[in-house]
């Protein structure tokens, strides 16, 4: 027995709450019955139009803010791709056929995202439950004397918290933007470069988190050291927001200094573990650094912690630089002298460094990750600095952030 085709456009149609749906840029592209009925509009009036063309704040109303409020929701919605849920809103309605006359509306919003194939957000729900008889119907201090007065005011002392809720929400929301503004700017100028200017051959990508309010404490790093060796460098500081970011500047600044002054990078990694060990926040960090002789055609790397550098060939072969990492900076207490490596490569090779963000994924071994980056190595080696490290951020599926920041490094020798 065969399962009837549903028509959808049909079901969607008849759908009892109020239902309309928007286009990433807001314009409606669709409603429901019940959605024309609560708002006493027209499928034309709205149909092809930008929403807040179609549903302005009411300019008689000094206080009216439901214009700001949707439009903050909806943006929250197109950032974090996940259904966002408001308080009840004031959001006065214009009366059709009559221009600048609106009718007081009290409304319940809830507004979901509808996900493409490529995860990006291709439509918005919009979800309206008409609240106006409820909140005209309820006296916000009823007096005892009312049949039923307790539970008004249990209902209308809802509704005030949940309009309270929402204010303090927002609030909320507005510092953790004001901090993550403030740790992004912090962070891309201490993660400026003097030197980096003079490498056409190097291309340098950060990423900050797309799906958090916080910025985290990854850098990278290019210092000449003589007319024919460079180093580059990148690290991870357990945490975020702007702690995070100072602790990366300190370490950064401490790593780039100890490198001008000791060019073996397992000892200038030694030096940045005994400076990580003297501040709580710098505990744990990761880092890995590699020192590239230009004369003599050798890459002397090391790394504290931290995934493996990689080392791609024009002909497709990968090889990951594994073979001198320690625990992470600040963890041995015992002084230890850390370890470095030396590998020789050709002209036409490409060295990569990153941070985690670039592979790991919640859901799967870090080791997947690994080879999806490597694998993308052997089949893009010939693009061009610039053009690789864009191709491995959109092959790894960050182009546009991941859950955690990424620093890339990309080196073509």
């Amino acid at each position: 027995m065969s399962t009837p085709r549903i028509d959808y456009q049909a079901v969607f149609a008849v759908t009892p709450s109020p239902y309309l749906v928007l286009t990433p840029d807001l314009m409606i592209v669709e409603v429901n019955e019940a959605y024309l009925r609560a708002t006493g509009r027209t499928r034309e009036e709205l149909i092809g139009h930008y929403l807040f063309q179609v549903h302005p704040d009411n300019p008689a109303d000094p206080d009216a803010d439901g214009v700001r409020n949707l439009d903050a929701s909806l943006q929250r919605v197109l950032r974090s791709k996940r259904t966002d849920t408001m308080a009840v809103q004031k959001y006065d309605i214009p009366i059709s056929g009559r221009p600048g006359v609106f009718r007081a509306k009290w409304w319940s919003p809830i507004n979901t995202p509808v996900l493409g194939p490529d995860g990006e957000v291709r439509w918005i729900i919009h979800q309206v439950e008409d609240m106006t008889e409820f909140v005209l119907t309820r006296s916000l201090r009823p007096g005892p004397e009312e049949a039923g007065g307790d539970r008004e005011a249990m209902e209308a002392e809802l509704y005030t918290r949940a309009r309270e809720l929402q204010r303090l929400n927002e609030e909320l929301r507005e510092a953790h933007d004001r901090e993550r503004r403030t740790a992004l700017t912090l962070q891309e100028a201490m993660l400026h470069s003097p030197d980096l200017a003079g490498h056409r051959e190097i291309a340098v990508r950060y990423m900050p988190a797309a799906r958090s309010l916080n910025v985290c404490g990854d850098w990278y790093d290019v210092v000449d050291l003589s007319a024919d060796t460079f180093t580059v460098a990148v690290g991870d500081v357990v945490g975020h927001g702007l702690e995070a970011a100072a602790v990366m500047g300190m370490l950064r600044s401490a790593l780039s200094a100890a490198v001008r002054a000791i060019s073996e990078p397992g000892r200038a990694m030694d030096v940045l573990s005994l400076y990580a060990r003297t501040f709580e926040g710098a505990l744990a960090t990761t880092a890995a650094k590699a020192v590239v002789d230009t004369r003599h055609q050798r890459i002397t790397y090391t790394s504290a912690g931290h995934p493996p550098p990689v080392l791609a060939r024009p002909d497709g072969t990968v090889d990951l630089l594994d073979q001198a990492t320690n625990p992470p900076l600040g963890l041995v207490v015992d002084h230890l002298p850390r370890p470095q490596a030396t590998v020789s490569y050709a002209p036409g090779d490409t060295l990569v460094l990153y941070t985690d963000g670039l592979i790991e994924r919640r859901d799967e071994d870090i080791d997947v990750g690994l080879r999806r980056l490597t694998d993308t190595l052997a089949r893009h080696t010939s693009l061009g600095p610039d053009h690789l490290a864009d191709t491995l951020l959109t092959r790894l599926g960050v182009a546009d952030g991941g859950r955690d920041d990424i620093a890339l490094i990309v080196v073509r020798l």
